[in-house]
């Protein structure tokens, strides 16, 4: 015969996972917000504006698909028998979480360094202007 699930335990494996969860997705995303602008408003020089409206996005869709993972996966763990399953089960399902959100940070962090480097290229100078060559030594 299987141990009877404690809602106590299930109400506080739940509490704690939600807890640990969400408030690391909006530390993360704060931080992210906080230090991302002057990345932003570097690739978007002049158009400030811009930048701080990407900024802005990026963060509400941050926030969408991190509240929604767990939200999605509160359920995923398996019933609390005892304080050690609590305490794995939050563990588990709180490590789900960090890698989701190290996989999106590295995600962001690809796209915008190549939207970056191409509007650094789009300001840069050709190093040879179009109606001049180049001619080698020696010829």
């Amino acid at each position: 015969m299987e141990p009877q699930v404690s809602q106590t335990l299930l109400v506080i494996q739940q509490l704690t996972y939600l807890s640990l969860s969400l408030g690391t997705t909006l530390w993360v995303g704060n931080t992210l917000f906080k230090n991302g602008a002057a990345f932003l408003a570097e690739t978007f020089l002049g158009k400030e504006r811009l930048a701080d409206s990407v900024n802005r996005l990026l963060l509400v869709g941050f926030y969408l698909i991190n509240g929604g993972w767990v939200a999605r996966t509160i359920k995923d763990t398996r019933p609390p028998w005892g304080a050690s399953q609590v305490i794995e089960n939050v563990a588990t399902s709180y490590g789900g979480v960090l890698l989701i959100l190290g996989v999106m940070h590295f995600g962001n962090l690809y796209v915008l360094t190549r939207m970056r480097r191409r509007a650094i290229a789009e300001r840069s100078n050709a190093p040879v202007a179009p109606e001049q060559f180049f001619r080698p030594a020696g010829a």
